[in-house]
């Protein structure tokens, strides 16, 4: 039996958000931008949808913007915002591809801001670039897709704010898994997705400050107020919806699970693997996230290893697996480059069991200490 442990890169789709999708997969077919009846219901959905979405980051539905996904998301914000103002771009060192690759192909200067060995944001390195009085936006994650260390938001608002600049916010690992709401980030958009909280992949949305200018990153039609030309997605919309509903209502459970999961398996690895280096384990983290690396094993190597075993785990960013690089937000953290290679992600969900844990603990320290694959048998290591 495979056990999952990878839903930081996507999650399974919730039998409920299936059963709430179907109808539009179905007979309910309508283009929402039409005036009859299919068209007037397509419409209908999409509306409460968007209040679902709206009411899970505590925005009013009217700023919810429905997008392809997160990746979307953040390239609207950088470059809908970056080409109504002149100015610096800054992003910190350890954001999503979707934010670092962006950055690297506007044609606006951009910088780096620094983060502390634990991954958080340093605030000084962001006061003294916001200090040079040129910033026009600043990109900073609401928790790293690999650590799952938080950042200081907040704090980061205040300070971007101030410098008379503006604020774009990846929630997408944060959204559903923490108590996050959009006015309490104090940022002008914000980048949120579907398949990361058991919806369908293909949908998120962009939550903004309609005081603020943004320029279309897709012309045509006017839809979406405007600033996202295309027909939508009303299945996909829906499921959104149906998932950003439930994410809200079960939050607090899903945190206390994945949270009680997560610990369980942080003390059950340094009971196993002494050796073993969890990254950002002073920092505030995600409930469901455990980085680690076990020194002189390849991380690639290891997730094959684990694989064959039946455990889905990451060596970090799905967005960046396969490169053969260490992991840039490690390296940002200072972490040395032989040690990163080894880094291992187990990212929890709301399905993963107790026994599951133990079953991975009793499984992984055999497997990093073997030097002879073929010579373990998963049968006998109850995989």
């Amino acid at each position: 039996m495979n056990v999952y442990f990878d839903h930081n890169a996507t999650t399974p789709l919730d039998e409920r958000v299936l059963t709430a999708m179907l109808p539009h997969l179905r007979d309910q077919f309508g283009n929402a931008a039409s005036r009859h009846a299919p068209g007037r219901s397509a419409r209908a959905a999409i509306d409460t949808a968007r209040e679902q979405v709206a009411a899970l980051v505590g925005a009013h539905p009217g700023q919810v913007v429905f997008t392809a996904g997160g990746t979307e998301a953040d390239n609207m914000a950088l470059k809908g915002l970056s080409a109504c103002r002149r100015g610096r771009l800054l992003y910190s060192a350890i954001e999503h591809p979707a934010v670092l690759e962006t950055a690297e192909a506007m044609d606006v200067p951009s910088a780096t801001i620094a983060v502390d060995g634990q991954g958080r944001v340093d605030l000084a390195d962001l006061d003294r670039q916001l200090g040079t009085g040129d910033v026009a936006v600043v990109a900073v994650m609401v928790a790293n897709n690999e650590t799952g260390a938080i950042q200081p938001v907040a704090e980061v608002s205040d300070r971007v704010r101030a410098a008379g600049a503006l604020l774009h916010v990846d929630g997408v690992q944060g959204a559903g898994k923490l108590a996050m709401r959009y006015a309490d980030t104090g940022a002008h958009t914000l980048a949120i997705s579907s398949h990361k909280i058991y919806g369908p992949k293909g949908v998120g949305a962009l939550v903004l400050d309609k005081r603020v200018d943004i320029r279309p990153l897709l012309h045509g039609g006017g839809h979406e107020g405007g600033l996202r030309g295309g027909t939508e997605n009303t299945a996909a919309i829906v499921g959104f919806g149906a998932a950003a509903e439930l994410a809200k209502a079960e939050r607090a459970s899903r945190h206390e699970h994945t949270a009680g999961l997560r610990d369980r398996l942080q003390a059950g690895l340094a009971a196993a693997l002494p050796e073993a280096v969890i990254f950002a384990a002073e920092a505030e983290r995600l409930p469901n996230t455990l980085q680690f690396a076990v020194p002189g094993f390849e991380g690639e190597s290891l997730l094959m290893a684990l694989d064959q075993f039946g455990f889905a785990v990451s060596s970090g960013s799905a967005c960046a697996s396969g490169s053969g690089e260490p992991s840039h937000v490690l390296l940002a953290m200072g972490v040395d480059p032989v040690v990163a290679r080894g880094a291992i992600r187990v990212s929890l969900g709301k399905d993963n069991t107790a026994d599951e844990i133990d079953r991975f603990l009793a499984v992984l320290p055999q497997v990093a200490r073997s030097q002879s694959m073929p010579g373990l048998n998963p049968a006998v290591m109850g995989a």
